[in-house]
């Protein structure tokens, strides 16, 4: 029995990680009542960026940030002024200032988003989007993932560590009201606070796992350069039997210039694109093979008959790792009830491309511009303008901090997490990385059928729990 006492006593002081998850759970399941409403005051703000009417609520739920970091332990935080909407900013230290001459400790940035998407179309939803609701084992809400539910798993984190005693880095938090709508105001921002933000790495929880059973970091983000086309023909919509034929069709010249920038074999183009992309490395690619993927299920589950890309690749290699185009929106001439004969003057489309991380998305940007106008029909007259575009990213795996992450998702998940390339944008990470010259671990709790920015969102209430381990476990270890 002696010898049983003095391991129990000696336990806390090495931290064993046996003792030390089993204190972090039970600190999750004392107050998880409390977390839950905490989350729900945040969710029961329609923080909704791009609509005008929600602006009081966008800096209620800056303010109620503010509160929430304070209560976990932050020693400062407050609401930063942007062009846009308002940031969030709050920081921590385990030393005083006297103390300041120690040997370097970490500093980590916690990056988050307060804002989120609208909730429309309503009659979709299965209960209110604005009052979270729990059943089966997940809570529905409007940012339950995106991203209110994901920052809270990084607060829950923190307070956790800093009431105990054992957050032995620095952390800052810088939370932005802008993420769903391009994050205008974010680059002048981290230009002109760049000495406040300095830090070691970047923590962010905003993107997802490959699944509840696969838990994987993400290690590499497309990035985006998005266009709009307008096309003009006559100087008015005219009667298509008088003019049909005999002038060019603004919409038939648009489809012909849009079937011309992908070949049959799914490569783009334009000329000049491919210069800058990287071959996809035979070690990367094994590594893909081995995340769980079923081609049937794949299709079944989005209704199509079967998958196209780009030749030589696989459905998993073309959807992270290699570039993309589509179109994303295309309208013109009378598009109501019935019919109506017209020869329209103008037509539209929205076209993005999906970049990997050696592309410059200017570059591209401007090539895909001068390709169009070099192919553009004579009868018409093309203008396309840039809409908005990012750097891709790639996140090296050999680096602490991503290691400290990997352990972290290990003892959370009880499995080693997969490093997977996603193929989404997020624009803010090479950002950070231009500006603040700071990598970015992507430490991601998202389930594909959380549906984010779709009616019903959700976040397992389980992979949340889990999510607040594993980043008591990232600190633990990048910090000891």
């Amino acid at each position: 029995m002696n010898i049983c006492l003095v391991l129990f006593f000696f336990v806390p002081l090495h931290r064993n990680s046996i003792f030390y998850i089993m204190t972090i759970r039970t600190y999750i399941a004392e107050n998880r009542a409390r977390f839950l409403d905490e989350w729900a005051s945040l969710i029961r703000i329609p923080s909704v960026s791009c609509q005008p009417a929600h602006r009081d609520d966008m800096l209620r739920c800056a303010e109620r940030w503010c509160e929430l970091l304070l209560e976990a332990g932050a020693q400062r935080a407050e609401i930063m002024p942007s062009i846009g909407h308002p940031f969030v900013y709050a920081e921590y230290s385990p030393i005083s200032n006297s103390q300041s001459s120690i040997a370097h400790i970490p500093t980590v940035l916690v990056y988050s988003h307060y804002d989120v998407m609208p909730v429309e179309p309503l009659d979709l939803w299965h209960s209110n989007p604005w009052e979270p609701d729990i059943r089966d084992g997940r809570l529905y809400a409007r940012g339950a993932d995106d991203d209110k539910g994901q920052a809270m798993i990084q607060v829950k984190a923190f307070e956790y560590l800093v009431k105990h005693g054992l957050m032995n880095c620095h952390v800052k938090f810088i939370f932005e009201g802008e993420e769903e709508i391009g994050s205008p105001s974010l680059d002048a921002f981290l230009k002109e606070h760049r000495e406040l933000l300095a830090c070691d790495i970047i923590l962010v929880s905003d993107t997802s796992m490959i699944g509840k059973e696969t838990p994987s970091i993400t290690t590499g983000l497309r990035g985006l350069a998005y266009w709009e086309i307008e096309v003009t023909g006559p100087n008015r919509d005219l009667h298509s039997g008088h003019f049909g034929g005999a002038v060019k069709n603004p919409i038939n010249a648009l489809t012909e210039m849009l079937a011309k920038v992908v070949d049959d074999k799914g490569r783009i183009r334009i000329p000049g694109f491919y210069d800058d992309v990287l071959p996809i490395p035979e070690a990367e690619r094994e590594m893909i093979k081995q995340i769980p993927f079923s081609e049937k299920a794949y299709c079944e589950a989005i209704d199509v008959d079967t998958t196209f890309g780009e030749e030589g690749y696989s459905t998993l290699e073309r959807n992270s790792c290699r570039p993309s185009f589509d179109i994303c929106g295309i309208w013109g001439g009378y598009t109501g009830e019935g019919s109506k004969t017209v020869l329209p003057s103008k037509a539209y489309a929205k076209v993005s491309c999906r970049l990997v991380a050696n592309q410059d998305h200017e570059k591209v940007s401007q090539a895909f511009i001068n390709y169009i106008n070099r192919i553009s029909p004579q009868g018409v007259r093309v203008k396309v303008t840039p809409m908005h575009g990012g750097q891709g990213y790639v996140c090296p795996i050999d680096i602490p901090a991503y290691k400290a992450a990997e352990h972290g998702f290990e003892v959370a998940f009880g499995k080693r997490p997969l490093a997977a390339r996603r193929g989404g944008s997020i624009p803010i990470i090479s950002s950070f990385e231009q500006i603040l010259g700071v990598k970015t671990i992507l430490m991601g709790f998202g389930l594909e059928k959380n549906a984010i920015h779709s009616p019903n969102e959700s976040m397992d209430l389980e992979v949340w729990e889990n999510g607040i381990v594993a980043v008591t476990e990232f600190y633990k270890e990048l910090c000891k």
